[in-house]
């Protein structure tokens, strides 16, 4: 009993502790306080006299008068939230503002506490550290019944915000003082962290909630079947939702379409196949999610017959398609080069009601470029605008690649133009494309000019745009300048790679100096960089070229020491050295090992054989071949 008087004691110095440093924590005068007393402001909230407590003046609402007034409706959240929103908080101190934060808390929605504080974060002059203290005070003078709720709220708003971390520190700060956070609370973390890929801190924190019997529910366990799949961990997925119904935790919709998608994404649409049907068995009936994961994965496998199929069984049992199912279909019939079949169900779509997206024309428009139909290029475009469909930085990007690939720069720099009129910014992509048609067309210093453009904009070129320019220095053979970007790319960060090495082989090699371009594989290797087929197979073309023949042979035969296979490339280069060498019946022996090992050899195996027996004088070749 005494124990108890002495905590009633000590609470009620604390409460009078920090009704004191509220009232002296603002230095202007006062002299209008008297006016205003707690009792005639609680009046005022009660009878909703909102225009009155709004104009109150500056000194008649101070701190100390804010707080009596909330501790007076500890009982009441809701009046005291009608209270807080007429009243400019920004100009209270962090101590007044987490006592507010506490009484809100007590609020039947979450959401009110959690936008407070997510305005209190992100005011930066004061730490998520600091805010948990303040909080842990008033905590204490609300009421000594009060719950940690307002501790959770915290951690959400950290979550919101993106500050997974300092919400973990929260976390353990909670269990110290022997508070478990809410399931939702730690759902909230858990997946903030998946979103991230931070798969170790989720792991941690579902092992802290195991340890701390916080219990899980569908959602966190749907959360943790998520993370499996993208680990690929499928077995261990779908052992998990066994492991959630033994706990009482019955798996929902969303539980079986993510491992569905996990199982879609690795490539087993098989394995998706019978996961729908063990959902259905379990009665939870399939959605338009469910079914997309399914059209997806087997358009990606090429079975489309099959995902269209399906496709129209999901509209059987009734449920409608969107325009994503739409353009998943049509993306694979587009690779299929089904082009007909693609515009059919953009065609579908529209009869059906459902308005095409960007994606849907952009798909279509990538398309009639790789089918080399850029005349109804136009017409689509135009299809799209009349649809009210503005061209995005995607539109606009696929439109210039596909006409730099043409070799049309007129219009891929007068489409440029255009989206910059309309006020969409060229991004990289967009650069890089414009680079490698001039590129290809030898106006190095027009691409050079272009790129010194690029940075007066603020636009960091990349790797991709790097790799660009020097491949198209090396083929115009300024090899000075090539070498130059590499050196500019280390100075700004962007580290090069296998392709940014190949293709400086390759200009070494194209100027004689296979040398040099050896000592560039060996510099790539002390880089970390591995070599790849097409690094080897430059070298053995640089030598070939050269009628060294032995060491071509040399290149090739490391190839096959580090389990590289030769190529069509690879065979083609050393039969046209052996025949430049008069070395026809070697170049002979070799087009029968490529063909005994599958290579198909192409019109310039024949013709490299053609020259070597002209210069031999060989016989035809085995009509067998």
């Amino acid at each position: 009993m005494k124990l108890y008087k002495h905590k009633i004691f000590n609470c009620q110095n604390l409460r009078l502790r920090h009704q004191k440093n509220l009232s002296t924590s603002n230095t202007k005068p006062q002299s209008q306080t008297a006016n205003t007393t707690p009792q005639s402001l609680l009046n005022a909230i009660k009878s909703s006299q909102w225009n009155f407590i709004k104009h109150l003046e500056y000194n008649n609402l101070t701190p100390s008068l804010i707080s009596t007034t909330l501790s007076n409706l500890d009982k009441n959240p809701e009046l005291a939230r009608q209270f807080i929103t007429h009243i400019d908080l920004n100009r209270l101190d962090i101590k007044t503002r987490c006592f507010v934060i506490t009484v809100i808390s007590k609020h039947p929605s979450p959401k009110h506490g959690v936008q407070l504080l997510k305005q209190l974060i992100s005011i930066g002059s004061v730490s998520v550290s600091e805010i948990f203290d303040e909080l842990e005070i008033a905590h204490d003078l609300v009421s000594s019944k009060s719950n940690s709720f307002v501790y959770d709220l915290l951690i959400r708003a950290c979550c919101e915000l993106r500050k997974g971390d300092e919400g973990l520190k929260c976390f353990y700060r909670m269990k110290e003082k022997g508070f478990l956070p809410k399931t939702e609370t730690c759902n909230d973390m858990l997946s903030l962290f998946l979103k991230f890929n931070r798969t170790d801190r989720v792991w941690v924190l579902y092992g802290e909630m195991f340890r701390m019997k916080i219990s899980s529910n569908t959602c966190t366990f749907n959360i943790m079947i998520n993370l499996l799949c993208k680990e690929g961990k499928l077995k261990k997925a779908k052992e998990f939702i066994l492991f959630m119904e033994s706990l009482g935790v019955q798996a929902n919709v969303i539980t079986y379409n993510t491992l569905i998608h996990g199982f879609c994404l690795s490539g087993r649409v098989q394995g998706a196949w019978m996961i729908l049907n063990l959902m259905k068995s379990k009665g939870v009936k399939p959605d338009t999610y469910t079914y997309g994961s399914l059209i997806t994965g087997m358009c990606k496998e090429g079975k489309l017959e099959e995902a269209s199929n399906t496709f129209v069984k999901m509209k059987e049992i009734g449920l409608v398609p969107t325009a994503v199912h739409y353009n998943t279909l049509i993306d694979g019939y587009a690779n299929k080069d089904d082009l007909a079949t693609a515009f059919g169900y953009k065609d579908e779509m529209i009869k059906q009601g459902i308005k095409p997206t960007a994606s849907t024309f952009n798909l279509l428009i990538h398309s009639l470029f790789m089918e080399g139909k850029p005349d109804k290029v136009e017409s689509l475009k135009k299809e799209m605008e009349e649809n009210r469909m503005l061209p995005d930085a995607i539109t606009y990007n696929i439109l210039i690649n596909g006409y730099c690939r043409l070799g049309d720069l007129k219009k891929a720099f007068a489409l440029q133009a255009e989206m910059i009129g309309k006020g969409i910014e060229p991004t990289k992509v967009t650069y890089t494309s414009l680079i490698y048609a001039l590129n290809k067309r030898s106006r190095m210093n027009e691409a050079d000019d272009l790129f010194n453009n690029i940075q007066k904009r603020r636009i960091l070129p990349d790797l991709v745009m790097y790799n660009a320019l020097i491949d198209g220095h090396c083929s115009n053979g300024n090899m000075n300048r090539a070498f130059a970007l590499l050196k500019e790319m280390e100075s700004k960060k962007v580290l090069p790679d296998e392709v940014t090495y190949n293709t400086l082989m390759r200009g070494r090699c194209k100027e004689g100096n296979v040398e040099e371009a050896r000592k560039l594989l060996e510099e790539m290797k002390g880089r970390g960089i591995k070599p790849d087929h097409i690094s080897y197979n430059t070298l053995i073309s640089g030598y070939s070229k050269r009628g060294d023949m032995v060491d071509a042979f040399n290149v090739r035969n490391e190839m096959w020491s580090i389990g590289f296979n030769p190529t069509l490339l690879t065979y083609n280069a050393l039969i046209k050295g052996l025949s430049k060498t008069g070395k026809g019946d070697t170049a002979e022996d070799m087009l029968k090992e490529m063909v005994a090992e599958g290579i198909k050899p192409n019109d310039s195996t024949y013709i490299s054989l053609i020259e070597g027996m002209a210069q031999v004088n060989s016989p035809v070749l085995n009509n067998d071949l």
